[in-house]
């Protein structure tokens, strides 16, 4: 697969999966081998995606992300997006609280024959809590 094929794979994810919560696309483009190393979690295989997907969704069901950037190289894809959201569900304990969040972040997916088999996501989760009020400002 070429890095173009990539890129849209990394693309497709965000728009179909997240935006549209579309999660059997997860089948088509990932690997059953998949790791996810998120701040929250370590997240493998498709349906330990499907459940992590699930669970962001739950918590924010209008979720948007928005891809601001994208470089790839060779079988790695490199995506900066901003999401934005109302936590109407629960999330990890937290009980819905109604507020709109926007949250900044970067995925790093690794591909091969064409379906993701690794991510790293780094995103604002202090400033995501910060918005949500479980987690105070700073001054």
């Amino acid at each position: 697969m070429s890095t173009e094929d990539n890129k849209a794979n990394a693309r497709r994810f965000i728009e179909e999966v997240w935006n549209r919560g579309n999660l059997a696309v997860i089948d088509e483009i990932t690997s059953p081998n998949y790791v996810d190393h998120d701040p929250a979690m370590t997240v493998q295989g498709i349906e330990g995606l499907k459940q992590f997907v699930s669970m962001y969704l739950t918590a924010y069901p209008d979720t948007h992300f928005t891809i601001e950037d994208q470089i790839a190289e060779g079988d790695t894809v490199v995506t900066r997006w901003t999401a934005h959201g109302t936590h109407k569900g629960p999330l990890m304990g937290i009980p819905p609280t109604g507020k709109q969040v926007t949250v900044t972040g970067i995925t790093i997916d690794r591909f091969a024959n064409g379906k993701g088999v690794e991510s790293w996501v780094n995103y604002d989760a202090l400033g995501m809590m910060q918005q949500l009020g479980v987690v105070p400002s700073m001054g």
